[in-house]
This record gives structure tokens, sequence and C-alpha cells, in this order.
């Protein structure tokens, strides 16, 4: 299964990589809204879209809303933030991801929501 991590802090996007990469992932990695976009672009074939909601450049909702909208995909999303409030997770989910996930990241909690989707 092919994953398309997007996400700008260096040490979360290191420990989402090493997480899914120790159950057998293949992990395309994207440091900013700008790279998301690029990859998404010149590949249809993701499995499963993991991005952070701010991001330089592009953020999370405007992936979204390409994949959603644009795009027509269904490939699910989870969604990453520092911003756990309840209201930001009700919108998020309400314009379509599929899991939110409030950092900092448990890799179990990942791997658990990653293999839910992916089944």
């Amino acid at each position: 299964m092919k994953i398309l991590v997007c996400e700008d802090d260096a040490v979360v996007l290191k420990v989402v990589q090493l997480a899914l990469e120790q159950e057998k992932f293949e992990v395309v990695l994207a440091k900013d809204g700008k790279q998301a976009f690029v990859q998404l672009q010149s590949a249809n074939d993701f499995d499963l879209i993991i991005t952070d909601i701010h991001m330089p450049y592009r953020n999370g909702d405007e992936i979204l809303k390409w994949v959603r909208e644009d795009q027509q995909r269904k490939t699910p999303i989870i969604m990453l933030s520092s911003d756990g409030e309840e209201e930001v997770i009700k919108l998020a989910l309400k314009q379509g991801i599929n899991e939110f996930i409030v950092k900092p990241v448990n890799a179990k909690d990942l791997i658990k929501k990653v293999k839910k989707l992916l089944n």
C-alpha cells in the first residue's frame, strides 16, 4: 500500500514515516503543501493520504478539497493537527476526512487507524 505523508514538522514527519515503514507500507513524503500537490498531481495511485492541517504554501484543507472535489477521489485521508479543539475536529470530519489525529502523534494509534482505513 502506498501512502502520501504531508507534514512540515521534520520530527512528526520522521515519526510517521518510521511507523509506516515498520509496517511495510510504501511511504512518499511531502514537506509542505506545495510538494504535496506535486506528488498528488504526478501520481493518482495513493491508497491513503496523511496530511497536516497547517502547512506552508498549501494547507491540509486545500489538499482535502482538491482530492474530494476537484479530483472526485475517495482516497482515505487522515488529518494531523496540534489543534485538538472539538470544533476543528468536527469541521474536518464534516468536510470529508476519514480520521483526525491530534499531535503529538502516537505511532500505535496512527497504525491502528491506517490499518482500519485500508482494510
